[in-house]
C-alpha cells in the first residue's frame, strides 16, 4: 500500500488506494480541521502535496492561486497508487475561549430552583454496621452486606456490581463491620454502587454535564451540601470534525468516524471530570451519578448511535428518552456503577439540552402567561406556552456566530474582536478585544454589532450591501464585490488586515434570519402575536455576550420592551443541576417532555416564508421592529451633522 508521509510532524500511514487525505491523516494522528464535516465546501483542511500525485477535483472552496501551488482540500483528495508527503500548515492558535461562568444558578429565579424540601438526589448513602463472619453460619459477605441493607432500608437491594465485590472483602473487615454504601434509587428499588470502609456519608457527589456542540460544560455537585464545588468548560474536541451537527453527522456516515467522534466527546468530559475532581479534592470513584444534556445529534454521537438518519425524512432518532445508564457503559471515568440519566429529547433538533433549559423558566410552572425561549447556538431552539400548552421547534443557525464561514471570522477565544462601534459620520471601527492584544479575527458578537451599527449608519442597506455612493476609507470596492476593512494588517496579531465581506454579512443574516422566523412560525402556529408574549428567555453561552440593542437592530430577537429579556446563561446546565439535585424536577422534566409538541421546520411549508422576510434588515416588515426605526433615524441625523 502507498505510504503518506506528513509534515512537519513526520508521521506517516500506509493507507488502500482511494483513501482521502483527511482519513489518511486521522489514521496517522495528524490533527486537520474539517469544519464542514469532510463535505469539500469550508477549505478548512487545505494541504500541500510535496510529492506524489493525488486524485483530486478543483473546489470552489480553494482558489485558483493555491492550487497552482499544489494544495488540495484533504476531504476530497484521495490516494492513488504512489507514496506521498503532504505539507500541513501550521493552524492559526487562539487562547483559551471566553465561556460563561459554568455556575450561573443566580440567572434562575429563587422560586424557580429546588427548594430544600425538593433537594432529594438519585443516590444516597447509608452508614451500616454488617455483621462478622461466624463459624458455620453459611453466609457469605454478600448475604450479611444483604442483610443489614434490608435491616436498614426496609427491603432487599440489588447487588449486581462486580466493582463492588471486588472490594468487599476487604471494606467489610477494614473498619469491623462499619462500612458505607452508597444506593441508586429507582422507583421503589435500591442498587448498590459502592461500599467504602467507615463512615463517608458527608463524602457524596454528583455531576452536571452540558454537552453542547461547541463547547461542555461541568459541574461538581457536593450533595451533602446541596452545593455546586467546581465547575469547568472547554471547547468540544468534536470540532474539527464538523462546526455544526448537520456537518457532524455528515463526518459520522463511516463507523470508524462516529467512533472517533465518540472517543473525541467523551475525551472533552473526562477532561473535564479531571479537572473539577482535582479542583474539589474529589477522587473521580466518590462521584455516584451524573445528570447530562445535550441536542439529539449530541446525545446520538455521545454515545455512538448512528446519526444518519436525523437529517433523512421523515428524521427518526435512534432514541428520544434514554433509560438510566451506569457509567461504565457510556466511558465516564468516575465510579464505574454510578448512575446516568440524560434530559430527554424532543425530535431530532430539540433536544435534552432544551427540556433541562425550561426547567429553568415560567413554562416550568402552571403560569397563564404565555412565555418565549430561545436558545441561540449552532442550532437555534425555540419553545414557546405556558401551562396549557407548550410547542417547540429547532432552526438550523450554523456556524456564523461561532465565527464560521466568516473569512476573518474565530471562536471567541483570546485575540478576538468581540464589541465594535462604527462611526457614522466617517464609517471607522473602534472594537475591544478579548484578552487586550492585538486582534486575530471577529467573533459572532462582534458581527453582530458590526452588522448593526453599520445599518444604522446608512454603511449597509438592509440587504446588507455597501453603500456604493459614500466615501469610505474602510470600505473597499471591487467590481460587483465590496468589503469592509476592520483592521489595518499593521494593527493585527497575524499581520495580515481582518476584512468582513458581503459574503460574510449575508451569512450572518441568514443565521439571524432562522432564528427569527423559527419565532415566528410558531407564534403564527399559536395564532398568538408578539404583543402576547410576556416574557422572552435568552439561553445559550453565546447570548450571554449578545448586545441586545444591536441583536434587535439587527432582527435577531423580536423587538419587545427591553424588561420583558431575560437571560439565562447556560440553561441545559441549570437544569441538569435541577434533575441531579432532585428526583422531583426529574420527574417534572419527564412530564414536561411529554406536553411538548415538535414542529419539523423541514416540512412545514410556511418557515420559507417566514425565512425570506426575515433575510433583511430588521425584516421587510419594518413595523415589526419601531424601535429600530426611531434608532435608524436618530443616527442617520446625527451622522449627517457630524459630517457638516
Amino acid at each position: 500500500m502507498p505510504k503518506v508521509i506528513f509534515r512537519p510532524s513526520g508521521h506517516g500511514v500506509q493507507v488502500p488506494p482511494g483513501t482521502d487525505l483527511l482519513e489518511a491523516a486521522r489514521q496517522a494522528g495528524v490533527e486537520l480541521e474539517a469544519a464542514c464535516g469532510g463535505e469539500g465546501t469550508c477549505g478548512k483542511c487545505a494541504v500541500r502535496v510535496v510529492s506524489g500525485q493525488v486524485d483530486f477535483t478543483s473546489s470552489g472552496a480553494l482558489c485558483d492561486a493555491p492550487l497552482l501551488e499544489g494544495c488540495v482540500l484533504a476531504c476530497v483528495a484521495r490516494v492513488t497508487g504512489e507514496d506521498l508527503t503532504i505539507e500541513v500548515p501550521e493552524p492559526a492558535q487562539l487562547g483559551r475561549g471566553q465561556f460563561a461562568p459554568e455556575n450561573e444558578l443566580h440567572l434562575v429565579r429563587p422560586e424557580l430552583l429546588p427548594s430544600p424540601s425538593e433537594f432529594d438526589p438519585h443516590t444516597t448513602k447509608r452508614l451500616l454496621q454488617v455483621a462478622p463472619p461466624q463459624p458455620e453460619d453459611g453466609l457469605s459477605d454478600l448475604d450479611r452486606l444483604t442483610r443489614a441493607l434490608k435491616q436498614e432500608c426496609g427491603k432487599e437491594p440489588v447487588v449486581d456490581s462486580l466493582f463492588c465485590l471486588r472490594k468487599l472483602a476487604e471494606v467489610l473487615r477494614a473498619d469491623n463491620g462499619r462500612i458505607t454504601a452508597t444506593l441508586a434509587r429507582a422507583q421503589d428499588e435500591y442498587r448498590v454502587i459502592d461500599v467504602q470502609p467507615g463512615d463517608t456519608t458527608l463524602r457524596h457527589f454528583a455531576l452536571a454535564i452540558d454537552v453542547g456542540t461547541t463547547t461542555v460544560a461541568v459541574q461538581l455537585i457536593d450533595l451533602a451540601a446541596a452545593q455546586v464545588i467546581a465547575a469547568q468548560s472547554d471547547y468540544n474536541d468534536q470540532m474539527p470534525c464538523g462546526l455544526d451537527v448537520i456537518s457532524r453527522i455528515n463526518y459520522a456516515r463511516h463507523q470508524p468516524r462516529l467512533e472517533e467522534l465518540r472517543r473525541r466527546v467523551l475525551r472533552t468530559i473526562n477532561r473535564l471530570i479531571r479537572a473539577v475532581a482535582a479542583s474539589g479534592a474529589v477522587d473521580p470513584s466518590e462521584i455516584a451519578s451524573a445528570s447530562l444534556s445535550g441536542n439529539t445529534v449530541m446525545t446520538h454521537l455521545l454515545l455512538g448511535l448512528k446519526p444518519e438518519y436525523l437529517r433523512l425524512d421523515p428524521y427518526t432518532p435512534t432514541v428520544l428518552h434514554l433509560p438510566s445508564l451506569r457509567s461504565h457503559e457510556a466511558g465516564l471515568e468516575i465510579n464505574p456503577e454510578a448512575k446516568l440519566q440524560f434530559s430527554p429529547c424532543l425530535g431530532s433538533y430539540v433536544g435534552g439540552d432544551i427540556t433541562a433549559g425550561i426547567l429553568c423558566t415560567d413554562l416550568a410552572r402552571d403560569a397563564e402567561e404565555i412565555n418565549l425561549f430561545i436558545d441561540i447556538g449552532t442550532n437555534g431552539e425555540i419553545v414557546v406556552g405556558n401551562r396549557h400548552f407548550l410547542m417547540a421547534c429547532a432552526c438550523s443557525a450554523g456556524p456564523a456566530f461561532e465565527g464560521g464561514g466568516i473569512e476573518c471570522g474565530v471562536r471567541a477565544a483570546t485575540g478576538a474582536i468581540d464589541k465594535v462601534q462604527v462611526d457614522p459620520a466617517t464609517g471607522a471601527a473602534t472594537y475591544s478585544v478579548i484578552g487586550d492584544t492585538l486582534p486575530r479575527g471577529i467573533c459572532g458578537s462582534g458581527m453582530i454589532d458590526l452588522l448593526a451599527q453599520l445599518f444604522l449608519a446608512g454603511w449597509i442597506d438592509a440587504a446588507g450591501k455597501f453603500d456604493r455612493g459614500r466615501s469610505c476609507p474602510a470600505i473597499c470596492h471591487e467590481g460587483r464585490r465590496a468589503s469592509y476593512v476592520l483592521a489595518p494588517a499593521a494593527a493585527t496579531a497575524s499581520g495580515r488586515a481582518l476584512v468582513v465581506t458581503e459574503i460574510d454579512l449575508e451569512n450572518i443574516l441568514r443565521t439571524k434570519a432562522s432564528i427569527y422566523s423559527a419565532s415566528a412560525l410558531l407564534l403564527r402556529h399559536l395564532g398568538l402575536s408578539l404583543d402576547s408574549i410576556g416574557r422572552i428567555y435568552i439561553a445559550g453561552g453565546f447570548g450571554r455576550f449578545l448586545d441586545l440593542e444591536n441583536a434587535i437592530t439587527i432582527g435577531l430577537l423580536p423587538d419587545r420592551p427591553r424588561e420583558v429579556f431575560q437571560y439565562l446563561g447556560n440553561a441545559s446546565l441549570m437544569g441538569s443541576y435541577m434533575t441531579a439535585v432532585s428526583r422531583e424536577f426529574r420527574r417534572r422534566q419527564l412530564a414536561l417532555a411529554r406536553r411538548v409538541t415538535y414542529v419539523e421546520l423541514n416540512t412545514a411549508p410556511a418557515y420559507m416564508e417566514q425565512y425570506t422576510g426575515a433575510l433583511f434588515l430588521p425584516h421587510t416588515d419594518l413595523a415589526l421592529f419601531p424601535s429600530v426605526q426611531t434608532r435608524l433615524a436618530a443616527t442617520r441625523v446625527a451622522g449627517k451633522q457630524s459630517s457638516l
